[in-house]
């Protein structure tokens, strides 16, 4: 889990993408989520 304060400092470094409305694809997950997710494999050493 990301703390509030790291996220806080993290969140205005990533960008803000908007959906596309012609060819929208897949709803992007959560910035938050997806740190997490990174952070959880890159602790635990697991296989991507």
């Amino acid at each position: 889990m990301v703390p509030d304060d790291l996220w806080e400092r993290i969140e205005p470094l990533l960008p803000k993408v908007e959906r596309r409305r012609r060819h929208p694809g897949r709803k992007r997950l959560d910035d938050r989520k997806a740190l997490c997710g990174i952070l959880f494999v890159l602790y635990t050493a697991i296989p991507w």
